[in-house]
């Protein structure tokens, strides 16, 4: 009966709060968070698309099934599933490289990449190894993500300022020249819209909390928009330009276009050549920087719509020669090939009305090999923010949260997503705080948000058109600002000073790398790794000595004498390959100190577990003493330590009587031995008056 509990929590765990819905309290609860939830939800999936370069829309896929997924098959009932920033952003800087963003084939990639994370997370989940998590340590974690969470937010700086800015090699580069485009060409109705967004978030946060700030921030805009005709863009074609200069520039920066597309893909198709791949990745990049030169190009100059259906740059002609006062702007080419010039601001245009069509992602093993490491670290990170939420709801509404299980729901919400042409989504700090705030009591309340979604996707979506992209910057940035914690740095300064140094190393590390996010994380958990190789390797090893209140404590600590015949020796950790040289080299320094030494009393307490190699270390150690006329006694060994040691045999070869329950019995053992040899009263061992019932420390 166990085995087919389990197996139904497994497969089925929303049969244990399914139940708790015939209960109309529960029921009203988790219907009001749900619809609350999604109030926020949609204005954010479609922001956190953008943000991963798709269209805004794509960010309502990923908000309709995840959430409801989720829910039905993870542990936790109030962790609000969906689209995320740090995901959003990992999912652009993996994507990016490989082909153009918002284009047919990055969004094919970006599905593919949501099918291969849930597949990870599923496979991790299936298999109980949700403790592979620990390998991104908190430093490591907590310097990630305050480093993107800045990234984020400067990202976000085009859309405020209503710019348009080619990306460099480097995020620090691409904000620079954000900011000295912004001094001449920022488009001040979008910076009034971003300006007036973050108003009403910040105010409604701080004085009405309750309310969604930011379903207030995007209906406000969106109907200001609409009745300001805040968008103004324009569609020519190559012929209605005359000017050479232009025709020129335009066709150069068309033509880059199409070389960095068919240069993706030969990098993808190239896998196997090394040689053949190395030669096209440097094409690569001499086309991405001529395709940057192209575009600062057209984007300096302004341009002026003439009466004879001509384009022309706006200072070699006169203002009478302007038909509609506007300064244009070169804003891209078409999937024809036509120029887009825009005079306002940018919405977020149409949204296909409907359900996303069911397709299975395709699979293309070259590029899955691209791809591969970018979905552990997604999947990795994207669980990390989900199950931190979800422990920290979990204690607050005690109740249970298995850690496997959660993987296993983030990792179907995100297959069943990638049917659906969903990016990968992961648990959401802020939308789980509206959730449980809202009186969410069951996964109910995220089948709820994700079934208002559907409904949006059915019949609102033409009330989105005219959503100014500066609003959604807005909405990314106000989201972010929480996750900058320069406290924690502090803290984790004062715990461990060495985590302090891979956190702050992990966090400039990740804006320097940035778009190439994954070496950061990578160096990250490297340094992490080594600096506990480093800590095991040489664990504390401490000579103890009788404290005044009768208890064994370090004598070098609190500055006691030892005794000259007997040294008792303390060693706090593990005993395996890597430290056994080091156990080893403690011991023979003290016994090479104490001319008069006869017994080394190993207090065995911090030792937890040994390895093959440290027991082979032990049984060479113990002869050699021995030759010297010093021997070892083991006393304080936990059951575990006992038992390898008795199935090797070294017990039975040295003798049982060398191990003892507690050093205080040990040296009981030694004084008798010893007899009139030593003067037990004057030994720093036992000079101290021992009071009844005291221990060892």
């Amino acid at each position: 009966m166990q085995k087919k509990a389990a197996l139904i929590d497994t497969l089925l765990p929303f049969m244990a709060w399914l139940p708790e819905l015939t209960n109309k309290t529960t029921l009203r609860a988790d219907l009001i968070a749900g619809i609350t939830v999604a109030l926020v939800l949609i204005p954010q999936s479609m922001a956190y698309a953008a943000l991963a370069g798709l269209p805004p829309y794509y960010g309502l896929y990923a908000a309709f099934l995840p959430p409801i997924v989720a829910a039905l098959f993870g542990s936790s009932r109030q962790l609000a599933t969906g689209p995320v920033a740090v995901v959003s952003l990992l999912t652009a800087s993996a994507l990016e490289p490989l082909a153009t963003a918002g284009s047919e084939s990055y969004i094919v990639y970006a599905i593919l990449l949501a099918l291969m994370v849930g597949i990870f997370q599923l496979s991790l989940g299936l298999l109980r190894l949700g403790v592979l998590v620990n390998f991104l340590s908190h430093p490591v974690v907590m310097g990630f993500t305050n480093a993107a969470a800045i990234i984020i937010a400067t990202s976000q700086l085009p859309k405020i300022f209503g710019i348009v800015v080619e990306k460099e090699a480097h995020h620090y580069e691409t904000v620079w020249n954000t900011l000295v485009i912004a001094t001449t060409d920022t488009h001040m109705l979008s910076l009034v819209f971003a300006i007036l967004a973050f108003s009403i978030m910040a105010l409604l946060k701080k004085y009405y909390p309750k309310l969604p700030g930011v379903l207030f921030a995007v209906v406000i805009t969106t109907v200001l928009a609409s009745v300001m005709d805040y968008e103004k863009t324009m569609t020519i074609s190559m012929s209605q330009v005359d000017d050479k200069a232009i025709a020129t520039k335009l066709s150069a920066y068309q033509n880059s276009q199409v070389i960095i597309a068919e240069l993706k893909t030969g990098l993808i198709e190239s896998q196997a050549d090394s040689n053949k791949y190395a030669e096209i990745e440097k094409g690569l990049d001499e086309a991405i920087r001529r395709s940057r030169g192209s575009f600062k190009a057209l984007q300096k100059e302004k341009y002026a719509w003439l009466e004879g259906k001509q384009l022309a740059i706006e200072s070699s002609i006169t203002e009478s020669q302007v038909t509609d006062g506007n300064r244009w702007q070169f804003n891209g080419f078409t999937e024809d090939g036509d120029v887009m010039l825009r005079a306002g601001g940018r919405i977020v245009g149409d949204i296909p009305k409907g359900l996303p069509s069911i397709r299975f992602p395709e699979l293309d093993f070259s590029l899955i090999s691209q791809l591969f490491f970018a979905a552990i670290t997604i999947g990795l990170i994207g669980f990390m923010e989900a199950i931190a939420i979800a422990k920290a709801m979990a204690t607050r509404t005690r109740q249970r949260l298995d850690t496997n299980q959660e993987l296993v729901g983030q990792g179907i919400s995100n297959i069943v997503g990638s049917l659906f042409q969903s990016y990968p989504t992961s648990g959401s700090f802020s939308r789980s705080a509206v959730n449980i705030g809202a009186g969410a009591i069951t996964g109910f309340s995220s089948v709820v948000t994700g079934l208002v979604v559907l409904i949006t996707l059915l019949f609102f979506t033409e009330l989105l058109y005219n959503l100014p992209q500066a609003t959604l910057a807005a909405v990314i940035m106000m989201a972010v600002i929480g996750l900058v914690n320069v406290k924690h740095f502090i803290h984790t300064w004062k715990v461990y000073r060495s985590d302090g140094i891979i956190a702050m190393i992990t966090f400039f590390l990740t804006l320097i790398f940035a778009p190439h996010l994954e070496n950061a994380i990578i160096i990250g958990v490297i340094l992490s790794l080594g600096m506990f190789l480093y800590r095991s390797m040489k664990p504390r090893v401490a000579a103890l000595s009788r404290f005044k209140d009768g208890t064994l404590r370090d004598a070098d600590l609190h500055q006691m004498d030892t005794c000259e015949y007997v040294s008792v020796i303390r060693f706090d950790g593990p005993l395996y390959f890597a430290n056994t040289s080091y156990f080893e080299d403690m011991i023979i320094e003290r016994s090479a100190n104490k001319s008069k030494l006869k017994y080394i009393v190993v207090d065995g307490q911090g030792v937890n577990s040994i390895d093959a190699t440290g027991e082979e270390m032990l049984v060479s150690l113990t002869r050699r003493l021995e030759k010297t006329g010093v021997i070892m006694i083991f006393a304080n060994f936990k059951r575990q330590v006992m038992l390898v040691l008795h199935n090797s045999g070294f017990m039975e070869q040295f003798g049982g009587e060398r191990f003892f329950a507690t050093a205080d019995q040990a040296l009981d053992a030694i004084w008798e031995e010893l007899g009139d040899s030593h003067d037990i009263v004057e030994c720093p061992l036992t000079m101290a008056c021992v009071v009844e019932g005291s221990g060892e420390n």
